[in-house]
């Protein structure tokens, strides 16, 4: 939604061209977010020229001098500003980004307001001198000293003044100021308020799609996709607390069940699994018993109740408590218990089963070895 635009936005200025006959009108809107970044480091700036002008006089504090500094630094900053195409031919070198180049001028402000007691005492350096600093620009914005309105006033007139690539200002021009309200509401740097709930963000037009993309305060559909549209900056909340889609643990996991699903989804999994989570509880409930004794055992269960019934059970206590109901009815489960003695008799029947077959082999050896013999010599006898 457009903002209307106000005379501290924009101002139709009647520009005198030598090549065309008639008045000019200029557009005057630029960056309003920008313009607050850079409205941003002006109190700081002065802060710092506040502190380090009285540090070590008496007779006076900070706040005492906040008030005539305040008016030298507007008129230092215009007059850079105005004067920043000239210096930058002379020099040749030195930033050339807008909010670099004002950032260097509100520096080169507070430097030229240190006294000589901060110069030479290495004040300078020491933390004390950064927590006043930040403690009067606190004291500031408490009072209202310097109201942001009015900081971005003149930061829009110090980035018009040191844009000289045009990136962050209107520079275009009219003959009329019809053609200059028509292109007002066109133009890329027109103010503008973000509609998203709450939010209370301006930017110009040309920044509504990167605002859009990152407003906290927009209410987008859940990135786990759930049916529910939460804002951006609810969005984690949601996802990790009542969101349907939130991956979770099976609640056998413990048990031995690994499954992981939506939450939406668990109970349909333990009605789908129920013959598995009926052998997990009974392996905890039947240590001893076999795994064949067991795969009986849930069969059994399964037929005293219905699975619809047994699914109800999504947690580990109500299906325990299901299943021990309903083995009190169905009795002790018949399990084959494997000893120790057992294991050593099987084993003993083992060996004594491979010995009688060992001597059985030896007695029919033997007996081949005679009937060998008796045919060997009966046809010696008959050869004779």
């Amino acid at each position: 939604m457009d903002v209307p635009a106000t005379d501290a936005e924009f101002v139709a200025e009647k520009i005198e061209n030598g090549k065309e006959e008639g008045p000019l009108f200029k557009c005057d809107l630029s960056d309003s977010e920008f313009a607050h970044k850079i409205a941003q480091m002006f109190l700081p700036g002065l802060a710092t020229a506040c502190v380090d002008s009285t540090t070590g006089d008496i007779f006076k504090t900070p706040a005492s001098v906040a008030v005539d500094l305040r008016k030298e630094m507007v008129e230092y900053l215009t007059q850079r500003s105005e004067n920043f195409l000239a210096e930058s031919v002379i020099l040749e070198a030195g930033p050339d980004h807008p909010y670099d180049i004002v950032c260097d001028f509100v520096d080169d402000f507070a430097t030229s307001k240190r006294n000589l007691f901060g110069r030479v005492s290495g004040w300078l350096l020491s933390e004390k001198r950064e927590e006043k600093i930040d403690d009067f620009v606190q004291e500031m914005e408490i009072n209202g000293f310097w109201l942001l309105d009015g900081r971005e006033a003149i930061g829009h007139v110090l980035l018009k003044n040191v844009d000289f690539k045009n990136a962050f200002h209107c520079n275009r021009k009219f003959m009329s100021a019809e053609g200059l309200a028509e292109h007002v509401c066109h133009c890329s740097f027109r103010p503008m308020a973000c509609t998203n709930g709450s939010c209370n963000a301006r930017f110009c037009a040309s920044q509504l799609e990167k605002h859009d993309s990152v407003c906290p305060f927009k209410i987008i559909p859940c990135e786990q996709k759930c049916s529910d549209s939460i804002t951006r900056r609810e969005m984690d909340r949601h996802c990790i607390t009542v969101c349907p889609m939130k991956l979770v643990n099976c609640p056998f996991y413990a048990l031995g069940c690994q499954s992981t699903l939506p939450c939406c989804m668990i109970e349909q999994h333990c009605s789908d699994t129920i013959h598995f989570h009926l052998l997990y509880v009974l392996q905890v409930l039947h240590k001893e018993a076999s795994e064949d004794d067991l795969k009986r055992r849930v069969e059994q269960l399964e037929q005293a109740a219905s699975s619809s019934w047994l699914a109800e059970a999504r947690e580990v206590r109500s299906l325990t408590s299901k299943v021990k109901d309903l083995e009190a009815k169905l009795g002790p489960i018949e399990a084959h218990i494997k000893n120790k003695d057992s294991e050593e008799n099987v084993e003993i029947s083992n060996i004594s089963n491979a010995l009688d077959e060992a001597h059985i082999n030896e007695d029919s050896q033997e007996r081949m070895g005679a009937s060998k013999l008796v045919n060997a010599s009966g046809e010696a006898e008959s050869l004779s």
